[in-house]
């Protein structure tokens, strides 16, 4: 079981210019006390092909986190377009909400995003080189992905026990979310 659920992310500002900062509200429910802090990111996928186009646009640290419910408004810088392929600005893309415990990432939210021109003109006949200040990005908001994974929110307390094996839902992005899971940190020391 989860030390940590989010009950709700709520995407403000949507939809938005290309280059307007993302805002999101994200309430949660501690159910546990915590001793060190939550790391929530945010992450652009520039390539569904390439994750070196990736863009960590905000990581925040949270906490330490008693029992209870929190509320905070995350937000982060829009991707920095140049680091974008061209072919790659306008059409679908994903934006991930992350959290982490201990280095851990146990709740991922992935979101579809659809960059096109704010004009119908521009969108039938495309300028050559895309104008970024025209583009409008919509997040699709109301179909999230959420991939939990289980981790051992305290360690010091069952240094002995078996983790759960990882959930085997898919991550938006095509790469095997399970990867960065270690299912069993404990299995050398007993041995």
């Amino acid at each position: 079981m989860s030390a940590v659920n989010i009950t709700n992310v709520t995407v403000l500002d949507n939809p938005a210019s290309f280059l307007t900062p993302f805002q999101f509200e994200i309430s949660y429910e501690c159910l546990a006390a915590l001793k060190d802090d939550l790391e929530w990111k945010l992450i652009y996928v520039g390539s569904a092909e390439d994750e070196t186009y990736d863009q960590l646009l905000e990581s925040v640290l949270v906490g330490p986190v008693n029992v209870g419910n929190y509320r905070f408004v995350l937000q982060a810088d829009p991707p920095d377009p140049s680091k974008i392929r061209e072919e790659d600005i306008i059409g679908v893309t994903v934006l991930l909400l992350t959290c982490s415990y201990l280095g851990q990432e146990f709740i991922r939210v992935g979101y579809y995003v659809n960059n096109d021109y704010d004009d119908e003109q521009l969108k039938e006949e495309p300028p050559p080189k895309v104008l970024i200040d025209r583009v409008q990005r919509n997040i699709l908001s109301d179909k999230p992905r959420v991939t939990k994974f289980p981790i051992n929110f305290h360690p010091e307390n069952n240094e002995n026990e078996e983790q759960p094996p990882p959930s085997e839902q898919p991550s938006l992005t095509g790469e095997d979310p399970l990867a960065v899971v270690d299912p069993d940190p404990q299995e050398e020391k007993d041995s």
